[in-house]
Parts: structure tokens; C-alpha cells; sequence
């Protein structure tokens, strides 16, 4: 019985960052002699178990064999004949393939030191082609490393792009494209997530809207970069620059996908976009099951982002009216994730980057004044039953006109 620290934990160490968790394979064990040692069982298609003490996870050595289509169709073959190149031949990646033994000896097999110093996300067999995720895996750690400019190798391209062509990823389902969407959107560069799925031509098939933006005209005096999905690609890149918090960057990921439906005889112009955009970001929510949260953030911010950049020129009564749309009242958190995502909106374009805009504040003092009115202040004036909400409204108004008399 041999056991070999592996996978993400090897590979963090190498490029000198602190493992985000620890991963263990044995090999020459079998499931009873693990019960024996203590471990509690936690596997449902292959033998995984749980470190009495340390809790971490310590799988036996195994082999997987293609069955049917998608990535749900396969067999598992664990035993104490299986070796540890075996075991390591079956993963997606050179860099996650590594193996560690208990001397603190490194285990590279398939080149994976060398592709972490070039900088070069490379699949480890042909086996890579049996499972659909690793092409959204492949993708997340380039949004992971893109900052080291790191590559999808070519080999690995090509071979992603044969899967696609094959209909392999017509098999995901929505729980796993979602989950590997929302730790891509968690990562320093996420832009790099979609750029490698176009790459291979992944994004048509799993995000069509996404798609559908690149080529499409916008005016340049407004946006030098011109194209809809490269200004997408930026903002998001923005988004992340900006706020730690995925929702955040999920509606700046999305807010202008109405773009994508303007009519080719109206391009570069994008009237009314935001309201379109709307019905496509609650198909996109619906298809991947997206959490609410992230959904209804998204939502607003698609219909209103056109609203915020126009916050110099806005009455009174429409600053309130935006602010009852996204709920600031009840929910005056979503204050600073409409702006931050609008914020990266104005960002996401060559030369805005570090640029001052005046939006946010007038948005952020606009809420402070109309947040400071009391609703008991109202109520012990003698109003009641509707009257109360409309009476709240006008005392609003007049504290954010109040407020830009200043």
C-alpha cells in the first residue's frame, strides 16, 4: 500500500502558491483494508475515502473506460493492480497529472513541470476526448492562469474542437455548465473561460448568446474596440478588477446580449437592446439553472445599465423610479452590485479603464438622500394604507432634488 499526494495540490506547490486543498491516491489497497485503517467511505462510482483525522479525500488507484455518450458513461475499474501511471494517464491535464511521494519526490510522467514553465495547458492522452467537462475545465484554468499567459496547447485545441464537432458537449447537462461557469467567473481573468471556448467552437454550442455578439458593430466615438464581444470580454475582465463577488460579474457578463438581435440595418446603433436583452438573460438563467440571486441581479442590470450612464442628465424621479427597480430599498446591498457592474460597463473599453466617471457618485449620494427619509416619520403624520407609499415616494423625490441643488 503506497500513497501519493496528486492533482491541483502537486501542481500549486510547483508554481508556488498555497494548495487550495489535498487530493491522495493510493495504490496496491483495497477497499476493505481502508475500512480497517479507519477511513470512512464516501464514493458512489469509485472507491473514495475520508482520512480519519485530517478529513482530506484518498482515492484508490483507478482506470476509466468509455461506455456510452457524455460524460455520466463510464466504467470504473479499482483494484490493488492498478498502478499509479494508470491512475495518472486517465487525467485531463499534464499539470494536473503530477504525483508526489511520501519522501517528497516528484512524480511527472507526462511533462507537466515543463508545461507549467511554458505556460501550457496540454491533455494528457487521447482518453481527454471521453468527457465533455475537461473542455469547460481546460477553459477555467486558462481564466485561472491567464495572467501568466498561460495556453491551450494546440494538440489540445484540435482535440477539443473534434469533440465538438462530435456533439460531445450537447451532452452536459445544466448543473455542471453552470458550476464550471460560476468558478470560472471567480478566477483573476475570466474572459480567458470564453475565449478558449470560442476557440474551439464550445461557446456557440453551450452559450449562443454569447456568440452571437461577436462580430456585431457598436459607434465607434463611443467604443473604440467596436466589437459587441470584445467590449463583453472586457467588461467582465473589468467586472473582476472591480468586485471579488461572481453575481457581480455574471451581470456585467451579460447586460448587453440584446445587442446580439439588433437588426443588421440598424447596426452600429443598439436601440432599445436593454429590453431585449432582458428575455435573453432569463432563457440563458432558465437553460443553465441559474441561482436567483445571480439572475435577478443580472436582469436589472441589463434593463437599467442604460439608465445609469445617463445619471448626469436624470430627473429627480427617476433616480427613485431606477432605485425602486432594483429593489435598493428593501435591498440596499444591490445598490453597489448595480454599480460596480455598470461601473465596469464604462470601463470595459480601450482608454476607460482609469478613467473618473461621475455615475456612481450621483447614484450613491442620490440613494443616501433618499434613504434618509422615515417611513414612521410618515406614518405618525396621520397617513394610511397607500396613501403612506405614495406620501414615501414624494419625500424621496424631493430629497435627492435636495440633494442635487447642492
Amino acid at each position: 500500500m503506497q500513497v501519493y499526494l496528486v492533482g491541483g495540490a502537486v501542481r500549486d506547490k510547483l508554481l508556488g502558491q498555497q494548495p487550495r486543498d489535498r487530493d491522495w491516491v493510493v495504490v496496491g489497497a483495497t477497499p476493505e483494508e481502508m475500512l480497517e485503517k479507519g477511513f470512512k467511505p464516501v464514493g458512489k462510482d469509485f472507491p473514495v475515502f475520508l482520512h480519519p483525522e485530517t478529513g482530506e479525500e484518498y482515492a484508490l488507484a483507478r482506470t476509466e473506460r468509455k461506455t456510452a455518450p457524455g460524460y455520466h458513461g463510464f466504467e470504473v475499474h479499482a483494484a490493488p493492480d492498478v498502478t499509479l501511471e494508470e491512475d495518472l494517464k486517465r487525467r485531463d491535464l499534464t499539470i494536473n497529472a503530477m504525483a508526489e511521494d511520501s519522501e517528497g519526490n516528484l512524480i511527472d510522467l507526462f511533462g507537466g513541470r515543463e508545461d507549467l514553465e511554458l505556460g501550457r495547458l496540454r491533455h494528457v492522452s487521447p482518453a481527454f476526448a471521453e468527457d465533455p467537462v475537461r473542455i469547460l475545465r481546460v477553459a477555467r484554468y486558462a481564466a485561472r492562469y491567464g495572467k501568466w499567459g498561460f495556453r491551450v496547447a494546440h494538440t489540445t485545441n484540435k482535440l477539443m474542437r473534434q469533440m465538438v464537432e462530435a456533439g460531445e458537449v450537447d451532452a452536459l447537462v445544466p448543473e455542471r455548465v453552470w458550476q464550471e461557469l460560476e468558478n470560472a467567473l471567480r478566477e483573476e481573468t475570466p474572459s480567458r473561460f470564453f475565449e478558449v471556448l470560442r476557440g474551439c467552437g464550445a461557446l456557440g454550442r453551450i452559450f449562443p448568446e454569447l456568440e452571437a455578439l461577436f462580430g456585431v458593430p457598436q459607434p465607434k466615438q463611443h467604443h473604440p474596440e467596436e466589437d459587441t464581444g470584445v467590449h463583453v470580454m472586457m467588461v467582465l475582465d473589468q467586472s473582476a478588477r472591480l468586485s471579488s463577488d461572481p453575481r457581480v460579474r455574471f451581470a456585467a457578463l451579460v447586460h448587453d446580449l440584446g445587442k446580439g438581435t439588433t437588426p443588421e440595418t440598424e447596426w452600429p446603433s443598439h436601440h432599445a437592446h436593454e429590453q431585449r436583452g432582458v428575455a435573453l438573460v432569463e432563457g440563458l438563467c432558465e437553460r443553465l439553472r441559474t441561482p436567483r440571486e445571480y439572475r435577478d441581479l443580472a436582469l436589472v442590470v441589463t434593463r437599467h445599465h442604460g439608465v445609469y450612464h445617463r445619471a448626469e442628465e436624470l430627473r429627480p424621479a427617476t433616480f427613485i423610479k431606477t432605485l425602486e427597480a432594483i429593489d435598493a430599498f428593501r435591498r440596499p446591498e444591490r445598490v453597489e452590485q448595480f454599480l460596480l457592474a455598470c461601473e465596469a460597463d464604462s470601463r470595459g473599453r480601450p482608454g476607460f479603464e482609469e478613467r473618473d466617471f461621475p455615475q456612481p457618485a450621483l447614484f450613491r449620494r442620490a440613494f443616501e438622500a433618499a434613504n434618509s427619509v422615515s417611513a414612521k416619520a410618515i406614518v405618525d403624520q396621520g397617513y394610511r394604507g397607500a396613501e403612506i407609499g405614495e406620501r414615501l415616494r414624494e419625500a424621496r423625490i424631493e430629497a435627492v432634488k435636495t440633494f442635487l441643488r447642492i
